[in-house]
């Protein structure tokens, strides 16, 4: 089967993946779309370290073909979108509805793939960038079957961390300021989320200013090309503000620009060893500075709620599907991408 695989050296679309059969309390999805997001770039480019060589992709929805003993939420034929999150379920932190902090989420990457005779790792325990993967069962979420695969496969990275980012770890109320620095896939979803829960007030910043319409139409009511204008539209600050490029200048401006109260939220990924300034006077003014993984979701109980505000209008994803691309055109979905001539990419099998 294909697969986009990346070598430790270069990226390839291959068609000599093969995927073993679901076991116990596992699924085994034929993957119809998934979204080209930064972070199968930052395994490229040594960003998130991972081991190779791994199939790429994280971001993705399709058709369960098969599941293993003990499966009976979903069953061949459903629809799903795949969240990242191989939580256990059973842990301290599960239990307490974090899974974003379950120690066996992350860090314990699989290997369910063979080419050649060789094991292939799974990244972010999904690798969506395959005609098929096998995941654990409680990354499999049933959705409703008339919402179109490209726009149901961005549920499970960009709106849960974006728009979760607002509503679950903010929790971003009626009447509150929002800034957003960075409006590319995830920032456009805490664009939406903020005007899903209410804000009154919600300031876009990026420095390409072609992204202003698209930011508009998401529900910012100001758009900035620099964070320096900020102060001009809200003299005390803002109430929120949320870091969605991952560079430390722009993390130092996000606490800077903060009102009394107010909370700077960490969504961008910066290089592992990057360090960041603040400061630590200005935190005595009940400020706070918020890391958020994943939207601080449950995709269980997330994944469904957003794909009913979607059938209702209130969330956009048809919106964000700028471009679909065929596997085999990896290469110009990516240009397209590092461009920024999309909003989200996605990759279709």
């Amino acid at each position: 089967m294909r697969g986009v695989l990346f070598d430790g050296t270069q990226v390839q679309v291959v068609d000599d993946l093969e995927v073993r059969d679901p076991g116990p309390g596992e699924v085994q999805v034929a993957i119809s779309a998934a979204g080209l997001c930064h972070s199968d770039l930052s395994v490229v480019d040594g960003t998130i370290p991972f081991p190779v060589p791994v199939v790429l992709g994280h971001e993705g929805a399709g058709v369960v073909e098969a599941v293993g003993a003990g499966v009976t939420h979903v069953a061949p034929g459903d629809h799903v979108a795949l969240s990242t999150l191989a939580n256990c379920g059973t842990c301290a932190e599960c239990d307490r509805g974090r899974p974003t902090m379950c120690r066996k989420a992350i860090g314990r990457p699989g290997r369910p793939f063979v080419r050649g005779g060789r094991p292939v790792f799974q990244f972010a325990s999904n690798s969506a960038f395959a005609e098929r993967t096998v995941v654990k069962a409680v990354q499999a979420v049933r959705i409703p079957k008339d919402i179109p695969m490209p726009s149901a496969a961005l549920i499970g990275c960009g709106v849960l961390t974006g728009v979760g980012a607002v509503l679950n770890r903010a929790r971003v109320d009626r009447g509150d300021s929002v800034l957003v620095i960075g409006t590319g896939g995830i920032g456009l979803n805490v664009i939406q989320g903020a005007r899903i829960a209410g804000a009154l007030r919600i300031v876009a910043v990026d420095a390409n200013p072609a992204k202003e319409a698209m930011a508009r139409q998401f529900g910012a009511t100001d758009f900035l090309t620099s964070a320096e204008g900020v102060r001009d539209l809200l003299p005390t600050g803002v109430d929120h503000a949320f870091e969605c490029v991952g560079r430390v200048e722009l993390i130092r401006a996000a606490v800077d620009l903060l009102d009394r109260h107010g909370q700077a939220v960490l969504l961008g990924v910066p290089s592992a060893t990057a360090e960041a300034s603040f400061l630590v006077s200005s935190m005595f003014l009940d400020k706070a500075i918020l890391g958020c993984r994943y939207g601080s979701s449950r995709p269980q109980r997330d994944i469904p709620l957003y794909a009913e505000l979607y059938r209702q209008g209130r969330l956009f994803l048809d919106e964000l599907v700028t471009e679909t691309y065929p596997v085999e055109d990896f290469e110009k979905a990516v240009g397209d991408a590092e461009a920024g001539r999309v909003a989200r990419g996605v990759l279709t099998f």
